[in-house]
């Protein structure tokens, strides 16, 4: 063993020091960061960090060509003599004399126009060059905060895990990942390995930079950047864009490199401000320094992205590839005020890797073994970017908190602030943590669950429950339990439940549940309490029907593959009707007609008290799921290029009147299609049929979602805008679908003035189809991205119905998160 530590120990201390170093700065002696250094003709390198120091490894001794590369400034290419390692090299960088040539420009022909169509036109050419290739990828990920509020929406927000100074100030994450990438064309594939991972002050080390996420490429005519824009060299972006040609220079290698100005044509497009840079003759990219706002994509918190991307000309294949990348962003909302950067760097390309069947699956990121157990010797050679001092600092100072963080004493004081118990808490609800033995109580809150309605009138629950952690990688239980008591009706209702997670893989989770209950007649549950209790009370408008259950039951859930989901239940009940109590409210007692009955149908009959048990047996099938697989969790990624299928087979059996027995399959496919530059389609078809046409209770018939409300809290893809409640249903068999387009700039972003509000025009349609009922049908018309500068959380929608040759409209009011 000792053999081998002293290996690695010499092994390291060549590589240390095996290294060009220094300091990169401007005319000003102001330091240059993100610059890219590398070895002449070649496409491995470095960058350098914020406060422009650099490493670049060398193998050998002798000399050498360092070239300099940033956007903005001239290349520099320096002929050095290693004699020695570690090898010192500080340079300083001119700004680059971009300069206009005499050209006579006609009205009909625009010298930029000319290069945006030949790089168009080259796009297949030039990434066919690089059709397959693996690389080397590193990532850092770095969020600053300034003036940090203390408490949000009441809540003691801390130190974030000891990153704030005095002025509530400090870097609040840090991290890094090297991986192993490959990559295809066509189709269109991408794995990644990380093999090294490191958060700063975190022991799972488990980053979220992925190199799939930072592979934003300007040759796709539509670009995922905070949100899918448009490119400036897509096939259509003459449409979206005007450019400007700035200049023109020579690069190190005698390449004319065109300097192009992106010209948004309206301001609110989902487009790039700034520039790109172009190869003449090779129609290539040799960069790009971009911005987007907030409005643009759609991320209203955001106040600006911007992006820089540096290419290097690789002669293995004549092609200019991607060696070096940031992201900065700045966000200033909600009291909160902080900036970030995530820079990349690639090396080692191979263009002509062997690729196999096995090569690509639908595990597109792993971890390598103790990839985040790396110290800090390991990193000091595998780090191709080097720390600033602030991040060393950061590093350190978290490393060494982390450790006093994680002691029963550290964790007691903490937990004695949290457990704090005030007034309020009796209202709002309250925890009580172990956090070093790791388990926590529960109090639910008066408010939790407080509503109204006709049946109970004013109801409230009182609830807690146990939480225990059992480890780090998904294993818990939680028990609880809850007394719901309603004023009008005088009558407690208690449940209890009690669940087990076995991991954060495939999710094995069980629960088993009893007491006794209110239920809705749709099991569906179209109406949200809070729905309900404003509309009773402003409206004397009581859409909730519910009857009482008595039942025992148990749920059991897993991922058995990769992208089958099973879900399983099995319940026994004592089902009761329930009437009316009360007639509270506050609007007049004659307002809308008074409150109807507690029955769901004019047309069916209270039913009588019975006893019955339901079996579900359930499946989801999402096709082509891809997935990541982190030491601790599986993460899963829908496929938007196939759809989700659900198919449930439910009986219900051992009825104390066998007439309601029944067995009934049902089936919803959804999926949702990124359409690019044209927004983003959605549908949702669901589907159901009884074996057999019986005379079975109402709650088990198939019915529909409907709606009768303003503003509904409900997802619009699966339920109905104009619809009554308790409208549709059937002992037969019936089909529904939902359609939605929603086009994000691309129709209104192209009307004058109307551009300036940056609204989204939202189109659906809605169909219905039951046995013995006739058609119901849907169109609705809406804008979405309603509000003022960050705050665009309102969609409304004009819909029309058609049944049985009656027409309504009316107008909905949703909320719409960003």
């Amino acid at each position: 063993m000792k053999k081998y530590t002293f290996l690695l120990f010499f092994w390291v201390s060549i590589s240390v020091l095996a290294q060009v170093k220094g300091n990169i700065t401007d005319t000003n002696n102001a330091p240059l960061s993100f610059v890219s250094i590398y070895l002449d003709e070649t496409v491995t390198g470095t960058t350098s960090n914020d406060n422009g120091a650099y490493i670049l490894n060398v193998n050998k001794k002798g000399k050498h060509t360092v070239v300099f590369q940033i956007l903005g400034y001239t290349t520099l290419k320096k002929e050095i003599n290693i004699t020695s390692f570690p090898f010192e090299l500080n340079v300083q960088l001119e700004e680059e004399n971009v300069q206009l040539a005499e050209i006579s420009i006609s009205t009909k022909d625009n010298p930029a126009n000319r290069i945006i169509r030949n790089t168009i036109a080259n796009k297949d050419k030039n990434t066919d060059k690089y059709a397959k290739y693996t690389a080397k990828f590193y990532s850092r990920g770095l969020y600053k905060i300034k003036d940090a509020p203390e408490k949000f929406l009441g809540k003691n927000l801390g130190d974030f895990g000891g990153a704030l100074d005095s002025t509530r100030s400090g870097i609040i994450y840090l991290s890094e990942t090297v991986s192993e990438i490959h990559f295809q064309k066509n189709p269109k594939k991408f794995k990644e390995k990380i093999i090294a991972s490191k958060v700063s002050g975190k022991d799972n080390g488990i980053s979220f930079n992925r190199a799939e996420d930072a592979n934003i490429n300007f040759y796709d005519n539509s670009v995922t950047f905070g949100s899918d824009l448009i490119s400036p060299i897509s096939t259509n972006a003459f449409g979206y864009y005007n450019f400007r040609l700035e200049g023109s220079f020579y690069d190190t290698n005698g390449k004319l490199i065109n300097k192009i100005k992106l010209l948004p044509k309206r301001k609110n497009d989902r487009v790039f401000n700034g520039y790109l840079y172009i190869v003449e003759d090779d129609w290539a990219i040799y960069g790009a320094d971009v911005s987007v706002t907030g409005a643009q994509v759609n991320i209203p918190i955001v106040d600006v992205l911007n992006l820089k991307q540096n290419y290097n000309y690789s002669e293995a294949n004549d092609a200019w590839v991607l060696i070096s990348q940031s992201i900065d962003f700045k966000v200033d909302a909600l009291g909160f005020n902080f900036d970030g950067r995530f820079s990349s760097a690639y090396s080692a390309y191979n263009f002509t890797p062997k690729y196999n069947e096995n090569t690509f699956t639908n595990e597109v990121l792993s971890f390598e073994k103790q990839a985040t157990e790396k110290d800090t010797l390991y990193w000091n050679t595998l780090r191709p970017v080097p720390l600033t001092e602030e991040e060393t600092v950061d590093y350190k100072f978290k490393d060494s908190l982390k450790v006093v963080r994680k002691s029963k004493k550290y964790l007691d004081s903490v937990n004695k602030k949290q457990n704090k118990f005030n007034l309020l808490s009796s209202v709002t609800g309250y925890t009580y943590r172990n956090s070093y033995e790791k388990w926590a109580i529960s109090y639910n809150g008066l408010i939790n669950d407080f509503n109204f309605n006709t049946v109970q009138g004013f109801n409230v629950s009182l609830g807690g429950s146990y939480f225990k952690k059992q480890n780090d990688t998904g294993k818990w239980w939680n028990v609880g339990g809850k007394v719901n008591y309603g004023f009008s009706d005088k009558r407690i209702r208690p449940t209890f439940f009690l669940t087990k997670n076995w991991n954060d893989i495939s999710r094995p989770k069980m629960t088993i549940s009893g007491g006794i209950t209110t239920a809705q007649f749709n099991g569906r549950n179209p109406l949200m309490k809070l729905n309900n209790t404003v509309s009773s009370l402003m409206r004397r408008l009581n859409y909730l029907r519910i009857y009482e259950k008595e039942f025992a039951k148990i749920n059991y859930s897993e991922e058995i593959v990769n992208g089958i989901y099973l879900a399983t239940s099995f319940e026994y009940a004592n089902r009761k009707p329930l009437f009316n109590t009360t007639d509270y409210s506050f609007a007049k007692q004659d307002k809308n007609g008074g409150y109807k009955p507690n029955n769901p149908s004019d047309v069916i009959d209270v039913f009588e008290e019975h006893k019955i048990a339901t079996l579900n047996v359930g499946a989801t099938f999402v096709f082509g799921q891809k997935y990541l697989s982190y030491p601790d969790r599986k993460e899963n990624i829908d496929n938007e290029k196939y759809p989700s299928l659900n198919v449930n087979y439910t009986k219900r059996f051992g009825a104390s009147n066998s007439e309601l027995n029944s067995d009934v399959f049902t089936a919803n496919l959804t999926q949702d299609i990124n359409a690019g530059n044209y927004g983003e389609f959605s549908y949702n078809v669901r589907g159901g049929v009884f074996l057999k046409k019986k005379d079975i209770a109402f709650m088990d018939f198939l019915q529909a979602n409907g709606n009768q409300l303003l503003f509904p809290l409900d997802r619009e893809l699966s339920s109905f805008g104009l619809l009554e409640y308790y409208k549709f249903y059937t002992n037969d068999k019936y089909a529904e679908a939902h359609i939605q387009h929603d086009f994000k700039g691309a129709i209104l972003g192209k009307i004058p003035l109307l551009n300036k509000l940056n609204l989204h025009l939202v189109g659906g349609a809605k169909t219905l189809v039951m046995a013995d009922k006739k058609p119901y049908t849907e169109y609705s018309i809406g804008l979405d991205n309603i509000g003022f500068g960050k705050w665009r959380f309102l969609r409304v929608d004009y819909v029309r119905s058609f049944h049985g040759g009656i027409k309504n409209e009316g107008l909905l009011l949703r909320l719409s998160m960003f």
